[in-house]
């Protein structure tokens, strides 16, 4: 089997405080999910496949955007902000997310924006972006067998390699798509990162996770869950998570609410703080403890799955 580092459980950990506030600009990383909830696939392992939101609900996520958009030109608490989108449903082919993603990446203040995506839409709004946008924009796509011609896939990734975008590519580890994962593995060039993300209710024996980690060496970290009970982690203090309605949570997994971003009630909640849940088995989750070494294998890239090397 693919050999993994050891976690490291700092000795503070164990010590780690509530509540005790971090003051003036930081480095501020958000992922953001607004209501929109519809996706253009089909894929049977995904509650919100085919599902379609009515126009209200549209005019909505629209406004929710703009209005979160709107916060970070403002900055204003000067913070150096990064972004990942992390919509349910597919955002890319909506217009209100192409041109929120071209408005960001101009902003000096932001230093990485970036969004997962099915890589469906089409990437033409990329021509109007400025050499200083594309530095800063990423995408983390993902590739589903049988909702897409693979060679289309394929050449919306070249694209994205013209434009000199960084990227990664994934799939979920389902066994009847690993012939899939082998292809698109031999087919994309080397130097891009495919990560392959472990099926939900799905239990990987020795030999099927050696299989997987020859696509992925990484897999290892996706395929149990990490223990987090208690152990320090970076959401709360650098990390958060930004609801349409500007609700500020630590993270997608807890519901306590920070407060909200746009009275700036959040911000006295900001600290480090211990997790309060048993396990994390999502790669926006665990990759932001402390325990786990992934900062430095992804350093560079975090918000969008790129390993360092």
């Amino acid at each position: 089997m693919t050999s993994l580092p050891d976690p490291v459980i700092r000795p503070a950990d164990p010590v780690i405080r509530s509540g005790d506030p971090v003051t003036g600009p930081r480095e501020l990383s958000i992922l953001y999910r607004g209501p929109l909830a519809s996706c253009n696939y089909d894929c049977p392992y995904c509650p919100f496949a085919k599902r379609r939101d009515d126009p209200a609900a549209l005019r909505a996520d629209r406004a929710a955007l703009e209005r979160f958009v709107d916060w970070v030109e403002r900055n204003p608490h000067g913070d150096r902000i990064s972004v990942l989108f992390t919509p349910w449903g597919e955002a890319l082919t909506r217009s209100w997310y192409r041109r929120a993603l071209l408005r960001l990446a101009e902003l000096e203040q932001v230093q990485r924006v970036a969004i997962q995506t099915n890589l469906a839409a089409r990437l033409d709004f990329l021509a109007d972006a400025t050499a200083a946008a594309l530095g800063r924009l990423a995408f983390w796509a993902t590739y589903h067998p049988g909702q897409v011609d693979p060679d289309r896939f394929l050449r919306q990734c070249a694209t994205l390699r013209t434009l000199g975008l960084r990227f990664s590519v994934g799939m979920v580890g389902l066994p009847e798509h690993l012939g899939s994962a082998r292809s698109m593995r031999a087919a994309l060039p080397t130097e891009v990162y495919l990560w392959v993300n472990a099926a939900d209710g799905h239990r990987y024996d020795a030999a099927q996770e050696q299989e997987w980690a020859g696509v992925d060496p990484l897999f290892g970290y996706s395929v149990r869950p990490h223990p987090s009970a208690g152990r320090s982690c970076r959401t709360g203090e650098s990390v958060i998570s930004v609801a349409g309605d500007g609700t500020v949570r630590r993270c997608h997994f807890v519901a306590e609410p920070l407060g909200n971003l746009y009275d700036g009630s959040y911000r006295a909640a900001l600290g480090p703080r211990p997790c309060p849940l048993a396990t994390c088995d999502c790669h926006i989750g665990y990759v932001h403890l402390r325990t786990l070494p992934l900062y430095d294998v992804f350093a560079g890239g975090v918000l969008e799955r790129i390993p360092a090397r």
